[in-house]
């Protein structure tokens, strides 16, 4: 039935979250930030905070590229006593951030045995985020997953975020796939998989945090080998 498969790559099949945590330590350790905070967690807390909310506006095309890069460091470095916040500080540490985040190997359980199995069964599959250009070329090469995909599709080149239409249509038009024929995977609820039911194309909810049933959905799972029974 499915020919093309398009594939979330954040936090469903490369660990976005539990690789961050690292680098988010290393971070604050790189910095000696313990200096500022009574305890690391007041900054670690801050910072998932202002991440969800800043990539859900991101993704809504609310704020650009730059405005999150600063800001999801501002805020949480904010609680912070007697430490300067400057623009140029707050990219110094997410340059540092993503410099450890982007060579973690971190998969999701179960990633790299359904994409063999996917492979096996010749299904051809694209990788679509909203994720930054220079930086998930990296995770892909830290996580081997980047022979499984026979295309790339991004935000950046797009013009548009998941979960606009635009995005999907320039992913119709690079990958030359039918949306007749063509699945969405992912994570995340609005983006990845309302995004996709608006565009045309059924979809695979992977339900990994355990939200709310939705009727959107051609498929939920709860994890990833569920979808060898799908597909």
């Amino acid at each position: 039935m499915y020919k093309d498969l398009f594939l979330d790559f954040d936090d469903t099949l490369y660990d976005t979250y539990g690789n961050a945590v690292i680098a988010l330590r290393e971070t604050f350790e790189a910095f000696r930030l313990e200096r500022y905070f009574p305890e690391p967690q007041v900054f670690y807390d801050a910072y998932w905070c202002a991440n969800i909310d800043l990539w859900s506006r991101y993704a809504k095309g609310e704020i650009d590229r730059p405005f999150l890069i600063v800001e999801r460091f501002r805020r949480p470095l904010s609680k912070g006593e007697g430490l300067e916040v400057t623009e140029a500080f707050c990219l110094q540490v997410s340059d540092r951030f993503l410099e450890f985040c982007s060579n973690k190997p971190g998969l999701v359980d179960g990633a790299r045995e359904l994409m063999s199995y996917l492979r096996d069964k010749g299904y051809r599959m694209h990788m679509c985020s909203n994720g930054f250009h220079e930086v998930q070329y990296k995770k892909l090469a830290a996580c081997g997953l980047r022979d499984y995909f026979d295309s790339v599709i991004l935000s950046e080149d797009a013009g548009a975020n998941k979960p606009s239409k635009t995005f999907f249509d320039y992913a119709f038009k690079e990958t030359k796939a039918n949306p007749a024929a063509t699945l969405m995977i992912g994570d995340n609820l609005q983006t990845d998989i309302i995004g996709a039911h608006d565009a045309g194309l059924d979809t695979i909810f992977f339900n990994r945090w355990n939200v709310g049933p939705s009727p959107v959905p051609t498929h939920t799972v709860s994890s990833l080998l569920e979808i060898k029974a799908i597909l």
